[in-house]
């Protein structure tokens, strides 16, 4: 069972708008609290780290206004040690659509292309009718 444990990763998005029942001076720090309780709750761990990233989001707007919400990456080691960051999505996606674009325009400029000489000969076709 202990290698199971090894490096176990979950993705969880917090929910941080009951820290607005506190005192307005105080929300920014209860969210770091919430923060800790929700990953000791789901990581069965009581080593909690937060990763600076994490800390630096959360308290970007001051201490009165920390965000609704938060999505984060935490991490078991082998110690039981739980470190939580900030999940970041993979840019792998963002660039695929921009791939599956370029082969649809490339037969856009073909068919431009193509008509540019249809649309040439009828002016040709109109001046030697107009000729006769």
């Amino acid at each position: 069972m202990a290698a199971v444990e090894e490096n176990l990763t979950r993705v969880y998005t917090i929910n941080l708008g009951r820290a607005w029942i506190t005192p307005q001076h105080k929300r920014t720090d209860r969210v770091i609290n919430m923060i800790r309780e929700f990953a000791t709750k789901h990581m069965k761990s009581d080593e909690i780290k937060l990763d600076q990233d994490l800390n630096r989001q959360i308290w970007t707007r001051g201490k009165t206004h920390p965000p609704r919400k938060v999505r984060v990456k935490m991490v078991k080691d082998e110690d039981g040690v739980v470190t939580v960051s900030l999940y970041e999505d993979a840019p792998a996606p963002a660039e695929a659509p921009a791939a599956e674009v370029k082969p649809e325009a490339a037969p856009a400029e073909t068919t431009a292309a193509a008509e540019e000489p249809k649309a040439e000969a009828k002016p040709e076709e109109a001046k030697i009718e107009a000729a006769k």
